[in-house]
């Protein structure tokens, strides 16, 4: 399991958190996943690779980038 750390673009209200915590918790292997939205930070905790968790945002209509 990782933790892998998002910066994710485009949230503005509770709704964007809750949108973009589904998309991730909707990847497999995922098994927690934590967004702020007034910092843009997401924590997911997985196995699955991080541009799946990518994806799945952008699919979503946000912008997502990994944190290094």
């Amino acid at each position: 399991m990782n933790t892998v750390q998002l910066h994710i673009t485009g949230m503005s209200c509770g709704h964007c958190v809750a949108a973009v915590t589904q998309a991730l918790k909707a990847v497999p292997g995922t098994q927690d996943v934590q967004v702020d939205l007034a910092s843009g930070h997401a924590t997911v905790q997985t196995s699955a690779a991080a541009q799946a968790l990518v994806k799945a945002v952008s699919d979503e209509g946000y912008g997502a980038r990994i944190e290094a």
